[in-house]
């Protein structure tokens, strides 16, 4: 088990892979969140790297994007050591809802994102 920290090694801040991310990226839906995910084509990073977004367009007061953000990065702070042993992936967890989820809803949407991205990169 690893250190339940999010740092910033572990947030995906470079325009370039996002943009790889959101050109070749596979996706799925599970509500509250669209998860795009691809694996890490730097074989250098070994840590897993994501991204949480919120629209402007759904929440036009920031203190709400930043809420549901915030409530998003927990979630997947306490339970990323699910995707441990998968190869290093890029992750972003987009927030499609149109109300604010409650900390419960986005725990479990974020559980179940992490144990289908397991199911579906952990290697042979």
């Amino acid at each position: 088990m690893t250190a339940r920290t999010f740092g910033k090694a572990e947030r995906l801040h470079s325009k370039k892979l996002i943009q790889e991310l959101f050109g070749k990226g596979s996706s799925f839906y599970l509500y509250p969140f669209k998860v795009l995910v691809l694996s890490n084509p730097n074989p250098n990073i070994k840590l897993h790297q994501v991204l949480f977004s919120a629209s402007k367009r759904n929440f036009k007061k920031a203190i709400d994007r930043n809420m549901i953000k915030r409530r998003g990065k927990e979630a997947y702070r306490l339970q990323k050591d699910l995707i441990d042993d998968c190869p290093a992936l890029i992750i972003a967890f987009l927030y499609t809802a149109k109300e604010i989820s409650s900390s419960e809803v986005m725990h479990t949407a974020v559980l179940q994102a992490l144990k289908k991205l397991k199911q579906k990169h952990l290697p042979a």
